[in-house]
């Protein structure tokens, strides 16, 4: 870590750092992470780097063993994973009928925002940045509502299902599903909106 943002603690910029990491397959499931390797090359002490290890436990994508320490977590087996992509779009569908009433500008102009990350990433062809952008779009969506515990259940799920990320043929079609459920949202086509949002989670 060579610059550290101010408005972030350490441990939760290690584990933005290490999600990032994890996302882009820079580490692969199963591979271990060390303490002390991590806190030698961000120049910590081993207790910001052990926070940030629990922020990722929690959050799904890595895994505690006693006298092992941490490992990633492996990707859903296929077996699992239609099931991970309905809980997923369970949730948030649930989520997006239940705040279509009260969506404000102010939430339009928050989602407008990240959407054009998404564009702007699609365009560059930055999987990365496509990434990050798309999980933010979502989280905004899971965070507009009031009952922050669908947070704590979306997140791990989410992760889970972004570590396998991956957008084959074209992919400026990202842009344009995130778009529809947009486009839905300011017109206020809720039924649209919620298939445009089920449709992109795949």
């Amino acid at each position: 870590m060579t610059t550290i943002e101010i408005y972030r603690t350490l441990p939760e910029q290690i584990a933005a750092r290490l999600r990032q990491e994890v996302l882009s397959n820079k580490l692969k499931p199963g591979d271990p992470l060390r303490e002390a390797d991590l806190s030698q090359r961000f120049g910590v002490s081993r207790g910001p780097v052990r926070e940030a290890f629990r922020q990722l436990t929690q959050q799904g994508l890595l895994v505690l063993e006693p006298n092992k320490g941490a490992r990633v977590a492996q990707n859903p087996s296929v077996e699992v994973r239609p099931l991970v992509v309905q809980l997923r779009r369970a949730i948030e569908t649930f989520v997006l009928d239940s705040i279509f009433a009260r969506i404000t500008e102010t939430d339009i102009a928050r989602w407008e925002a990240i959407l054009a990350d998404i564009q702007a990433a699609c365009l560059n062809n930055d999987v990365d940045a496509l990434t990050d952008s798309d999980l933010r779009f979502h989280q905004a969506i899971i965070q507009s509502h009031d009952d922050k515990d669908i947070f704590t259940l979306w997140q791990p799920i989410a992760m889970r299902m972004m570590m396998q990320y991956t957008r084959h043929g074209d992919i400026m079609e990202s842009y344009r599903e995130h778009k529809r459920i947009l486009d839905a949202i300011r017109s206020g086509d809720k039924l649209g909106a919620i298939d445009a949002l089920y449709a992109n989670i795949q």
